[in-house]
């Protein structure tokens, strides 16, 4: 009994993995694929080819991506965008969406922004208890003048979905810098600790 429950353990660490990873691409591609739609008939893989091929979503949005980053990198682009920009900012309703999504997509994905680009050993949700979180920045607004010192804003994941969490803005000198990379933070994180980051050489 105990060589079956060592057998159907070992099973389970193989195929769980390999099924869920499976089980996320598969919806990735078929989503993407959703995208062929804006195509005109005519110009339809299927049709063309004559059988149906996935992934040819994942392609067309990576090119839609590409010719977008292309055009909005030049000068006329950047100027595009900015009259765009002026234009969803006097629609009401949608400016507010628009505008609270592009804040968000500009800290993530900006190359000068420092969020997400550390993680951090803090106390939560009570002293002595420790747990990892990331810095997303520091406080605005009118929090600063009810914040005296040296504050940073921080995002407490939950386990095993880090995708909910908790912000916080915590003092700085409460906050112990990890020399981990945010990646092996998220694992750490995701594996409830089961799988440890590598400890860095000193």
């Amino acid at each position: 009994m105990f060589s079956v429950r060592k057998w159907l353990l070992a099973g389970l660490l193989v195929i769980v993995p390999m099924a869920i990873t499976l089980a996320v691409l598969h919806w990735i591609v078929t989503t993407l694929d959703q995208t062929l739609l804006i195509l005109p008939d005519a110009w339809q893989p299927d049709r063309l080819i004559g059988i149906h091929i996935p992934g040819f979503g994942v392609l067309l949005m990576l090119l839609i991506l590409l010719v977008a980053g292309a055009v909005a990198s030049n000068f006329v682009g950047k100027r595009l965008v900015i009259l765009g920009d002026a234009i969803v900012s006097r629609i009401p309703v949608v400016r507010s969406i628009y505008s609270s999504v592009k804040q968000v997509s500009d800290t993530l994905f900006s190359e000068s922004g420092n969020a997400f680009r550390t993680a951090v050993l803090v106390q939560w949700p009570r002293a002595d208890v420790w747990t990892i979180a990331f810095v997303t920045g520091t406080p605005g607004g009118d929090v600063v003048n009810h914040l005296p010192g040296d504050y940073v804003s921080v995002y407490v994941p939950t386990t095993p979905n880090p995708t909910g969490g908790y912000f916080v803005m915590l003092r700085r000198s409460d906050c112990i810098e990890l020399k981990m990379s945010v990646d092996d933070a998220l694992k750490y994180v995701v594996s409830m600790g089961v799988v440890a980051p590598n400890s860095p050489k000193l």
